[in-house]
């Protein structure tokens, strides 16, 4: 099981990418709440990273996977990072009508887009109950729902992000109705909340 991290040096990830080039793809998504964060390192690093008194986020800080970040390491020694989670920290639902498996986006990927905007857990919601393929348009990168796919891939794939536990379970429960698997999950999701994920299972370098 890989690690999904949070960077702070948007430049020398920006730099590093076009050494990398079309070698390797590399997935990076910029924190979208990051003044909302309670670091868990010393009050320097907390101040550099995530400033309280920002008007917006600071355009920094990059959250990615580990082969994307291993990617970046070829490129010119190891990249400093904040902060560390493993990537089952952050648990995927599928449910029963998944589909275009070959569009799907790659896990890392699809949990930092996650992190991204102080998510927990995501759940693919592309097809509803009834089988019928769901319509939606994201009002913005904070809507708890959003479309990612493979790059190159074909299908676009419909996801509901949740920042709390209460609030996977109440969706749950009316999206998918009678599937008790979904419900299971839901009530076993690590954290309650995006501090308590960040608290329980972040790591500092």
């Amino acid at each position: 099981m890989g690690r999904l991290y949070l960077v702070g040096d948007k430049a020398e990830v920006d730099r590093r990418r076009g050494l990398v080039g079309q070698s390797a793809l590399i997935e990076a998504w910029q924190d979208l709440c990051a003044p909302e964060i309670f670091w868990i390192g010393d009050d320097e690093a907390r101040r550099i990273a995530y400033g309280r008194k920002r008007e917006s986020p600071p355009a920094g800080l990059l959250w990615m996977g580990e082969e994307s970040k291993k990617a970046l390491d070829r490129a010119g020694g190891e990249l400093r990072f904040l902060l560390a989670l493993e990537e089952d920290a952050v648990p995927v639902y599928y449910g029963p009508r998944l589909t275009d498996i070959d569009s799907l986006p790659g896990e890392e990927s699809l949990r930092a887009r996650v992190l991204s905007a102080h998510g927990i857990a995501v759940a693919w919601i592309t097809y509803d109950r009834f089988g019928a393929r769901t319509e939606y348009q994201p009002s913005s990168p904070l809507d708890p729902v959003f479309y990612l796919r493979r790059p190159g891939g074909h299908a676009a794939h419909l996801w509901r992000l949740f920042k709390t536990r209460r609030e996977a379970v109440q969706y749950m429960a009316e999206y998918f109705g009678r599937d008790p698997e979904s419900g299971d999950w839901a009530e076993r999701l690590k954290a309650r909340d995006f501090q308590e994920l960040v608290d329980r299972y972040g790591k500092k370098p």
